[in-house]
């Protein structure tokens, strides 16, 4: 489970936080299929350098990871924060 402080680490990044709700909606995506952020951009169908600015923050914030260079980046949800957790805590932060 998330300790208290990751909790509001998200809680900030998806819900308090402007672009909460498209963080949600990559996280929710790259929790069942790993993609990179063209994938990521036709899926969701969003702007590439949207989904791009996205993903940076929550790479910086170490919810999730890159594997690869330049554009055959992957984006996965961090070995932090296990996948069901977050999904969890998706359905009761978008609940409130």
């Amino acid at each position: 489970m998330f300790e208290e402080g990751s909790k509001r680490l998200l809680w900030w990044l998806l819900i308090a936080s402007r672009g909460g709700q498209t963080r949600a909606r990559i996280l929710q995506t790259i929790r069942v299929k790993p993609s990179n952020a063209n994938q990521l951009a036709e899926d969701l169908h969003l702007d590439y350098s949207t989904v791009k600015h996205h993903l940076d923050i929550l790479v910086k914030n170490k919810i999730i990871d890159a594997l690869g260079e330049k554009y055959s980046v992957t984006y996965f949800v961090s070995d932090r924060i296990r996948p069901e957790d977050l999904g969890e805590f998706l359905e009761k932060s978008w609940k409130r």
